[in-house]
């Protein structure tokens, strides 16, 4: 699997962005990739060093729409710790 198929995005909310001030950060990745393979991927990807990396799998939510009952997708989240002094810069300015 290829390394920008292993991480899908960056998560940007109001909770990750206060992760980001203690050097974490957080992105959707791919439902089967594992802890060494989203290590590899953000070490490639944003040349630092990963020191953990926490993995929760989200399920979807039911919705409704009308009458009808249906499901958001299930996906995969990862919480992953930067060695100190090592920063990934999601927004640029």
């Amino acid at each position: 699997m290829n390394d920008y198929q292993i991480i899908i995005r960056p998560l940007i909310t109001e909770k990750n962005t206060m992760l980001m001030e203690l050097n974490k950060y957080t992105f959707e990745v791919a439902r089967n990739a594992t802890k060494p393979q989203i290590r590899q991927a953000i070490e490639r990807i944003f040349d630092v060093a990963v020191t953990d990396v926490h993995t929760v799998n989200v399920r979807g939510k039911q919705r409704r729409r009308g009458r009808e009952f249906g499901y958001t997708r299930a996906w995969k989240k990862a919480i992953v710790t930067l060695a100190p002094g090592d920063r990934i810069d999601l927004f640029e300015g």
